[in-house]
């Protein structure tokens, strides 16, 4: 109700637009750069969407084509790599032609009728990619959009039959060798001489980017996957078991291999974009809202007291809800479990509390977070201003007004230490059992907290985490850019130097792309 015009887009920078990679390195002498101890002649990438090349909300070509599996083998080619094959989509839309409403086309950069820019489904095509047509063969991209880790051993992931009722993934079934194969067991029947593995994001970030909606297993302690919904954090116990198995199944033919670790949800813009203290007041209005809450804690008082509390316990209850607003920016209110002590179930959000980007901005500029007036409400205030006593029926109008954030737009502290609890396990097995299996490690974690606290410089500017103009991540929040996929590929570079000795030029993150304009898709 009493927002000011709250923008969180920036206006465009130049240069803000994607283009084709290019891998033109000169190479001054022949013989200059080597493998080492590795041998990169058969490459496969295992894992999830990042590894697929997944942007902007949906898997295309040319996402695929700027993967950082497909720069990672252009670089490897110069020391012995050999052809690296990508399951490519039909077409530069995305999604899915046999099921657009759950896999719709990408996201692009838009312009509404004021001229503000931000993310809008792609119109101008419609999908063509059919799911159900198998595509053949095994490709060395195993990256697998939306699978979790347990996902990769689990037999019949990729039955286009199973994909309706939730069993099966579309994007696995594409290239699946068969009904009951396995992504892990499709991966090393390639025989592979060196393998990159980045997996376990979407056991924590399906949790995260639904607003904390899911269980978290290491508080329930259940240990069968098989069980778990599509929003639950994965048991740190299951998680290191099929790591384990997985890295066991990837280097039995003696393959060496990188993995890379998971980046923290708060470095990421789908979760830092929209503040959660946006609620933008004037004085005015600041002392209107002050005022209204003060009578919320008049009339919780009443209603605990006429319960037969005493008046002293009523009034220690309600004073919670004597919430003070400034002029100048204040948190929003979020809901919270409704219990004896807290009979309102809502409170207002702490300063390292998280609003996710697909939160109703609309809805945040008319009350949502804070408090829906109507006129039936402000009559009721109005009786409160002058001294008289309203009615249950008119308090409950006031309690009713209160419009606090629901649990899946926001990330309150309780969710945010189940995520990080679950990563730090999580990032403690992978780098253990790399340095176990003598395999190459890359803390790209640590570059994408330096991406949020700073920006990454690299010839000819700098990479941050901000939504649409920081260069780092897609029009989704989550999905590296092109250029950030550069990046990623010069730090595994870095991490297979160190581990195998290989001498192999770096990428210019300047030559790739960032976001795309609507009218730039093919």
């Amino acid at each position: 109700m009493m927002i000011k015009n709250i923008k969180y887009l920036a206006i465009l920078a130049v240069g803000l637009v994607a283009c084709e990679p290019e891998f033109d390195n000169p190479i001054d002498e022949s013989g200059v750069f080597t493998s080492g101890e590795a041998n990169f002649s058969n490459f496969v990438a295992l894992g999830n969407s990042l590894t697929a090349g997944f942007a902007d909300g949906a898997l295309y070509i040319t996402g695929q084509e700027n993967s950082f599996p497909n720069i990672l083998s252009q670089q490897f080619a110069l020391a012995g790599g050999g052809e690296f094959t990508q399951p490519l989509m039909a077409d530069n839309a995305g999604g899915f032609s046999n099921d657009p409403v759950r896999f719709p086309t990408r996201f692009v950069l838009a312009f509404d009728a004021q001229g503000n820019p931000g993310p809008a489904r792609f119109t101008g095509a419609a999908p063509t990619t059919d799911f159900t047509n198998n595509l053949g063969s095994s490709f060395n991209n195993m990256g697998v959009p939306g699978a979790k880790s347990y996902h990769l051993a689990a037999p019949g992931y990729g039955n286009a039959a199973g994909v309706a009722a939730g069993l099966a993934n579309p994007y696995y079934a594409r290239f699946a060798s068969s009904a009951t194969s396995t992504v892990i067991g499709d991966a090393v029947a390639q025989s592979p001489t060196f393998f990159s593995l980045w997996i376990g994001n979407n056991d924590i970030l399906s949790y995260a980017t639904s607003g904390g909606v899911g269980e978290d297993h290491n508080v329930t302690g259940n240990l069968d996957p098989s069980t778990y919904g599509s929003n639950d954090i994965t048991n740190n116990n299951v998680f290191a078991s099929v790591y384990n198995d997985l890295l066991a199944a990837l280097t039995s033919n003696g393959a060496g291999g990188v993995v890379l670790n998971l980046p923290d949800v708060t470095s990421l813009p789908f979760f830092t974009t929209v503040p959660n203290n946006a609620l933008v007041l004037d004085a005015t209005q600041a002392a209107s809202l002050t005022g209204f809450f003060q009578a919320v804690v008049g009339i919780v008082t009443a209603q605990i007291a006429g319960t037969g509390a005493p008046l002293a316990q009523a009034q220690a209850i309600a004073s919670q809800y004597a919430i003070t607003f400034n002029a100048g920016p204040n948190r929003f209110l979020i809901k919270t479990e409704v219990t004896p002590t807290n009979p309102l179930g809502f409170r207002q959000m702490t300063e390292e509390e998280l609003l996710v980007l697909t939160i109703d901005q609309a809805a945040l500029a008319q009350g949502y977070g804070s408090v829906v007036l109507t006129p039936e409400v402000l009559q009721v205030l109005g009786i409160l201003q002058a001294g008289g006593m309203p009615t249950a029926e008119q308090g409950a109008l006031v309690i009713a007004a209160i419009s606090a954030i629901d649990d899946q737009d926001a990330l309150d502290s309780d969710e945010l230490t189940a995520i990080e609890t679950a990563r730090t396990s999580f990032n403690a097995t992978i780098a253990g059992l790399a340095a176990a299996n003598g395999i190459a490690f890359y803390d790209v974690a640590s570059d994408l907290s330096q991406a949020a606290n700073g920006g990454i410089p690299f010839n000819g500017g700098i990479i941050t985490s901000d939504f649409v103009t920081g260069g780092g991540f897609s029009l989704d929040g989550v999905h590296p850019t092109p250029r950030a996929h550069a990046l990623v590929t010069n730090g595994i570079l870095d991490a297979i130097q160190e581990t195998y000795g290989a001498q192999l030029p770096r990428v210019d993150p300047g030559d790739f792309g960032t976001v795309t304009l609507s009218n730039e898709v093919n």
